[in-house]
């Protein structure tokens, strides 16, 4: 039998879910079928970050019994993470722990070279900790990205463009918060229509770590330049072993 991957996808902190009967850490179900369908084994891991603060050394250790690592989506980042005084109104389902968990295990991917998706609030995650910074919310109904599928356009010879062997493609949406100012190293690699920044990489990165704005694993299941970008990490994962 095929050696499956190992993909660690930090769980999501709910407070209810209707099979359990208190609180549960979670992960979407469309997001861990698109890593199997891509031949990669997912993971749901711990966050462990007590009183907000990470162990590098404790992340690290955990980090290096995989081969790939996939930061989801979520609720969104606490606004001093990246420097902002103050918190939006509209700034909801912050989680310290949350929060320390992601940004260390994004950390210690990117500077160990280890493959790595990231989607929605993990994008946001990488941009944070390369020092950039978030709109904290986009407005009303003409400016949000919420629950909707809209065209995005990719960067001609971007790595994003390459997996998916596509230019341009319709993304399922669910966000509020975007790029404002850019991590350092991080290029743009596609745009909505209204120009908000939909995906980065490492500017001339390998491809081994991609970040896309919208929810890839909405339509997967359906759409190949979707599943693609599952496909490349799993199979860059491949090649950590």
């Amino acid at each position: 039998m095929t050696h499956r991957p190992l993909i660690a996808v930090p769980a999501r902190f709910a407070a209810t879910t209707s099979a359990l009967r208190y609180a549960a850490e979670v992960n979407a179900r469309a997001l861990v079928e698109a890593v199997w369908r891509a031949g990669g084994e997912p993971v749901t891991v711990h966050p462990h970050a007590p009183g907000g603060t990470a162990d590098p050394d404790e992340v690290a250790a955990r980090l290096a019994r995989f081969d790939g690592l996939l930061l989801p989506g979520g609720g969104d980042i606490a606004p001093h993470r990246y420097g902002a005084a103050d918190a939006h109104e509209a700034v909801y389902d912050v989680d310290d722990e949350q929060d320390a968990f992601d940004l260390e295990l994004a950390r210690q991917a990117l500077a160990g070279g280890l493959p790595l998706l990231a989607v929605c609030r993990g994008l946001q995650v990488v941009n944070t900790v390369l020092g950039g910074t978030l709109h904290q919310d986009m407005g009303g109904p003409e400016r949000e990205h919420r629950h909707v599928r809209h065209p995005v356009s990719f960067a001609s010879g971007s790595a994003l463009s390459r997996v998916t062997c596509a230019d341009k493609a319709e993304a399922s949406c669910y966000h509020h918060q975007h790029v404002d100012r850019l991590g350092e190293g991080l290029a743009v690699t596609a745009r909505a229509a209204d120009g908000t920044v939909e995906a980065v990489e490492l500017a001339g990165g390998d491809g081994r770590f991609l970040a896309v704005q919208w929810h890839p694993e909405d339509t997967a299941h359906e759409d190949p330049a979707q599943q693609r970008l599952f496909d490349a990490l799993v199979r860059s994962a491949r090649g950590t072993r």
